[in-house]
């Protein structure tokens, strides 16, 4: 059995025993980002959603009157949830790099705040492209690091520290150069940063008291370039608070 393939069981275990999480997660459940995200698949019949978690955004585009909408996730407890959470949507245990679906099969594909757990992006990638009819939509978002590679460095430690499933945040040219690689054209890209509260981020992959202290020390002992970029906020000695770099990208599939 290969590293990538136990990386994969890894991540979908630990992602099977955190529906309950990632359900009342406000940063999955809510935000101007989903409505944006969702607002490009509005006009798709076929759509969608990979590494669809507990299903907020597979939820949100058949909430938008797409008639079909495909939740899928590697963890099938996930798959579970979004199909008894909300209304109109289809289940599929499925692995991002290796769609089970036929070429062609979708107009929309979206896919939130997941693809840094992924091992082989350009795979998720070229699946999306084969699966995508011409002309259809790839709606993503997701963690982004910055040009600078102290930076990422920086956060992608950060990030490991806190949930070993995660690979790599990439920056938002990488996303570009392998979008366009794939037969895509770029169509929308917008960077934000959300603020994160320090208790409940690490809450949500249940970290021990030792793993909480190592993540906050990272951050507390962060460079002024880091704090900065990433607007680390302590008080009294103690993070509280800090904002990680996102993007979301819709494009297009060429002929």
């Amino acid at each position: 059995m290969t590293e990538e393939h136990d990386g994969k069981r890894e991540t979908a275990v630990a992602f099977d025993t955190a529906t309950d999480h990632y359900l009342d997660s406000d940063v999955h459940r809510r935000g101007a980002d989903l409505e944006r995200l969702t607002s490009w698949c509005a006009d798709a019949t076929c759509a969608l959603d990979v590494a669809t978690g507990a299903g907020h955004t597979a939820g949100a585009v058949a909430a938008r009157g797409v008639p079909t909408v495909v939740a899928s996730d590697a963890a099938p407890s996930m798959v579970e949830t979004a199909v008894d959470a909300f209304d109109g949507l289809e289940g599929a245990v499925v692995d991002a790099e290796r769609l089970p679906f036929a070429r062609d099969a979708f107009d929309a594909v979206t896919c939130r705040i997941a693809a840094h757990h992924f091992p082989n992006p350009t795979a998720f990638v070229s699946e999306v492209s084969r699966v995508l009819e011409s002309g259809g939509t790839l709606a993503l978002e997701d963690n982004v690091a910055p040009v600078d590679p102290s930076l990422g460095e920086f956060i992608n430690r950060v990030e490991r520290l806190r949930d070993p499933t995660h690979i790599e945040s990439y920056t938002i040219e990488r996303w570009h150069e392998w979008l366009r690689e794939a037969g895509f054209a770029l169509e929308e890209t917008v960077q934000l940063r959300k603020q994160l509260e320090f208790e409940s981020w690490t809450d949500g992959q249940s970290c021990t008291g030792e793993e909480r202290k190592r993540v906050e020390r990272t951050l507390r002992e962060a460079s002024d370039e880091a704090a900065e970029t990433f607007d680390i906020r302590v008080e009294d000695g103690r993070v509280v608070s800090f904002a990680p770099l996102k993007a979301l990208v819709r494009a297009r599939r060429l002929e």
